[in-house]
């Protein structure tokens, strides 16, 4: 059963584009960033994530693009939203076909208005895990300057190491952009995590160069005691100190750093 109260402080709209309605749950105020969740859903672990967000000074936008929004994690529940979402639902590509999933025009079009309800110079966007890839391919959209790959693991199985769900002509633009407006790309993983193969890294880092910046964590490093090695690095395998909550504030100094002008910027 969905705990839908974890929501409670975020207001629900549903937003349209193209084929797609999917609902939002938006929080707080300041410059936008768009937070897309990992499989099995909009969890709570990931609302938490939000929460600290918003809490920084951010306008949190959390679209659940797959399951029910505040239902905890389950070992049933995830195998059952990814059988749903590898096999069947048309929205997502997660096979090395050269191609980003079509949902990312809707999430293109939801940074779009997420920049014109909050202004500033542009939005953030973080994907996890199954839409860690989304971040990279929605810089088509100029609104999107500071993109987050958190544990990106699409596409997968073997030979796709070194792939991610971005087309060759999303990541030329990606590559233009990040030269000419002087941005840069942050990635979270652990090393060993299987759904994130080495090379996808070092992938990033060959084609991006400098502008990528790798936060790698150990295994030992994540949250203990879960039942699964360490994978989610904001959300279940977030450890209550050390490297993972530096990676975590790393991301919002991030945002930071992108989204407010020098001039407003809190001081630490």
């Amino acid at each position: 059963m969905a705990d839908i109260d974890i929501l409670k402080d975020y207001e629900r709209f549903d937003f349209a584009d193209g084929p797609w309605t999917r609902p939002v749950f938006r929080r707080g105020s300041g410059p936008a960033v768009i937070i897309m969740h990992e499989i099995p859903g909009l969890h709570p672990l990931v609302v938490r994530y939000a929460d600290g967000v918003a809490a920084a000074g951010f306008t949190v936008y959390l679209p659940s693009l797959f399951g029910a929004p505040g239902k905890p994690v389950s070992n049933g529940y995830a195998l059952g939203q990814m059988f749903m979402n590898v096999c069947i639902r048309r929205e997502f590509n997660v096979w090395a076909n050269g191609k980003s999933s079509p949902i990312v025009d809707w999430l293109r079009a939801l940074a779009r208005q997420a920049h014109a309800d909050c202004g500033g110079p542009g939005v953030g966007a973080l994907g996890m895990c199954f839409t860690g890839g989304f971040a990279l391919a929605m810089m088509t959209e100029p609104s999107v300057i500071a993109p987050v790959l958190s544990q990106p693991s699409m596409p997968i199985g073997k030979g796709r190491e070194r792939a991610i769900d971005c087309s060759a002509a999303e990541m030329g633009c990606v590559k233009k952009r990040l030269t000419e407006e002087d941005l840069s790309v942050l990635g979270l993983a652990f090393h060993g995590d299987r759904f994130v193969p080495p090379g996808r890294f070092e992938m990033l880092k060959e084609e991006l160069g400098e502008r990528f910046e790798a936060w790698q964590l150990k295994p030992e490093d994540g949250q203990p005691g879960t039942g699964v090695p360490s994978h989610s690095v904001l959300t279940i395998h977030l450890a209550n100190s050390g490297p993972t909550r530096e990676a975590e504030a790393r991301t919002i100094s991030f945002f930071n750093q992108r989204l407010r002008p020098a001039a407003s910027a809190p001081t630490a």
